[in-house]
């Protein structure tokens, strides 16, 4: 079952249910996820939701960090709850170990060995990892790793 078609039978399984605060933030899902595809006239795959679903949940986290600085601890909670549903269809991270494995399979396949060669090993790292680790987190890994 595809992403997309999960998010369409929770959004029933949701009104059938009389959960609005779930059918209201898969709505809001839903309509960002049409909204790429209508701007790149493109199907969106898994990976291409679920970095949909990644750029909605850094703009809540934004939102937050911006509502208790304004003392709006109401409104960051509204964000903090659409956080939680958003995140029930984005697959879990890798730990920490899991990176350093799939950084040292990309320098052994790409033959990277220092410092310049970091935007040659992180083209396949995004693709590869895409959805299952913060960027930053795996950029600073690799810097770590091609230092001498």
């Amino acid at each position: 079952m595809t992403l997309k078609q999960r998010l369409t039978d929770d959004m029933k399984a949701a009104m059938k249910g009389g959960d609005k605060h779930s059918l209201a933030v898969i709505r809001l899902i839903n309509a960002a996820i049409k909204q790429k595809e209508v701007d790149e006239r493109v199907e969106l795959d898994d990976a291409a939701v679920i970095a949909v679903l990644d750029k909605m949940v850094k703009q809540r986290r934004d939102s937050v960090s911006q509502y208790e600085a304004a003392s709006r601890e109401d409104l960051a909670q509204v964000e903090r709850d659409e956080i939680v549903v958003i995140e029930r269809y984005i697959p879990a991270k890798m730990g920490e170990a899991e990176i350093l494995a799939a950084i040292d399979a990309a320098i052994a396949e790409t033959g990277a060995s220092g410092p310049a060669d970091m935007g040659k090993l992180m083209g396949p790292l995004k693709a590869k990892l895409a959805g299952q680790a913060d960027m930053g987190q795996v950029s600073a890994l690799v810097k770590k790793r091609l230092s001498p």
